[in-house]
């Protein structure tokens, strides 16, 4: 119950901060979408990689080194540190003096401005909404499958459970449901700002406590080379074997390494935060393009402080549970509720890992009140039929109505969290050619533009049912799909540009002045 009642603390802080962020609320609509491009260097940085770092960092990455071994960490903690830096220079930084230059509150806003298409918005908007769902569902699920091995034994009558290690813990349902309510309350009061605040403090916390757990666990198994030596040997190697583990049922097995053509393809999945539309929101918030420079210095070492510890964890796990793959998402929580036995321990651990979870679902649940609100509704009904209170309040109802369907979802999807993750990536990735011509080549028209959206989700559509809606899923020897969706994205969009007229002059200008 200590445990609990620590966690039970720091979700009330969030609340608290909720409340005090809508004490500087302004009233208008642009500072509750943007802050009112008023946020610095080190909140930017924060929000930023707070937004970043979700279930898929922590919870995802220790199972799938346990899965998959050492190499995970290069799958995405390596590409990402060296990739996301370029993204947030060549883009993030054209966009938000664009932005800022006219206008804009989100990236469809900017895309049918560039391409003179308004039709081309209403493409877009269920392709992006679509594809930050799952993002969401993996922040929600994340929550349940740490939360209930770390609160195992508080409430042995209100939640038995078959699995000693689960018996009386917290079920997903529960902290669910209390993760969406907390989130959507400190948004639905503070909006941008209120979730740049949220995200530097939370940041902070999974930062420092991901940290701790490292050490904690480490201690625990007698040190980093004692813990090293235990684990299973072929989580280490490079080479691809397989290996059996004996469960319940009998043997079962499990491949372990990562084959080369996946690791180098995997270069094309952190490119996806070109397009997050949670992070186009951020980058808005900046107060100059100078608030960008920590940001884009800072955010690889920042990568490497979450990642390499959350990856080596989940490689001693190997040499201390023999877990079948469909409950691999749980190591983290199980690893920290067998070896860290002090309970105010695990519950400061529990809420940093709750910490990097919400730093991403706040954006999220904003960014979608945002599109919905400025590209859907004002885009169709007029801007001018609203005043700007009435357009947070549209915002503000369409994030509950996306938080509820959040939750439902989030009861019945039983997916790995990594590889779901990956998948939602990989669709985002797959549109980067569209953000990246739009703003470097002058070239790019309209049908260039529908025909890259069209064929990244179509090709990517077709993998991803392939592979079982959502599964690990690998072609010609170990490419990911991402990289067949990006090309095919790319292609269309430089075949089609330059096979149709070039756009107007004006609209060039606009875009490109000399």
């Amino acid at each position: 119950m200590i445990g609990v009642v620590i966690i039970v603390l720091y979700l009330g802080i969030l609340l608290g901060l909720g409340i005090v962020s809508n004490r500087f609320f302004r009233g208008t609509s642009r500072d509750y979408f943007v802050a009112s491009n008023s946020i610095g260097p080190f909140l930017l940085l924060m929000s930023v990689f707070g937004t970043t770092m979700t279930a898929f960092a922590l919870v995802g990455s220790t199972g799938k080194a346990y899965q998959r071994g050492i190499g995970v960490y290069g799958l995405m903690a390596s590409w990402s540190g060296l990739i996301h830096a370029a993204v947030f220079f060549i883009i993030g930084i054209r966009v938000w003096a664009l932005a800022k230059r006219y206008g804009y509150v989100t990236q469809i806003q900017f895309f049918r401005d560039r391409f003179d298409s308004r039709r081309l918005g209403y493409l877009l908007f269920p392709i992006l909404v679509g594809l930050v769902i799952p993002y969401l569902l993996i922040g929600v699920l994340g929550a349940g499958k740490v939360v209930q091995p770390l609160t195992a034994g508080a409430f042995p009558g209100l939640f038995p459970h078959d699995s000693p290690v689960l018996h009386g813990g917290v079920p997903p349902w529960v902290s669910g449901l209390v993760i969406c309510g907390v989130v959507l309350t400190y948004v639905f009061l503070g909006g941008s700002r209120g979730a740049a605040w949220a995200n530097t403090l939370q940041t902070l916390v999974f930062m420092v406590v991901g940290l701790a757990t490292f050490v904690l666990i480490a201690k625990a198994l007698g040190g980093f080379s004692v813990a090293t030596q235990q684990a299973n040997p072929a989580h280490i190697v490079r080479t691809v074997q397989e290996i059996a583990l004996e469960g319940k049922g009998g043997a079962f097995h499990r491949e372990v390494g990562i084959p080369p053509l996946m690791f180098l393809s995997y270069c094309f999945v952190p490119l996806s935060v070109g397009m997050f539309p949670h992070l186009f929101q951020h980058w808005l918030t900046a107060r100059s393009a100078e608030t960008f420079k920590l940001t884009v210095v800072a955010h690889p070492l920042c990568i490497m402080i979450v990642w390499a510890p959350c990856v080596l964890i989940g490689i001693w796990a190997t040499g201390q549970l023999t877990l079948p793959d469909a409950r691999v998402n749980g190591v983290l929580g199980i690893m920290v509720g067998k070896l860290v036995q002090s309970p105010v321990l695990t519950g400061l651990l529990t809420a940093g890992i709750l910490a990097a979870i919400m730093s991403s679902l706040d954006s999220q649940f904003l960014c979608l009140g945002t599109i919905f609100t400025n590209d859907i509704v004002l885009d169709v009904v007029g801007r001018e039929r609203f005043t700007d209170r009435q357009i947070v309040w549209l915002a503000r109802g369409f994030i509950v109505v996306i938080v509820g369907i959040t939750y439902v979802l989030s009861l019945v999807a039983p997916r790995n969290i990594f590889d779901l993750a990956v998948w939602c990536f990989s669709g985002f990735a797959s549109l980067f050619p569209l953000v990246f011509a739009a703003l470097h080549w002058r070239r790019a028209t309209k049908a260039g533009a529908y025909a890259s959206v069209l064929a990244a989700a179509v090709v990517w559509f077709l993998f991803f049912r392939a592979s079982g809606y959502g599964g690990e899923f690998t072609v010609l020897h170990g490419v990911m799909p991402v990289t067949f969706s990006f090309v095919a994205s790319a292609v269309s969009l430089v075949v089609v540009s330059l096979c149709t007229r070039p756009p107007p002059d004006e609209l060039v200008r606009r875009f490109f002045p000399s």
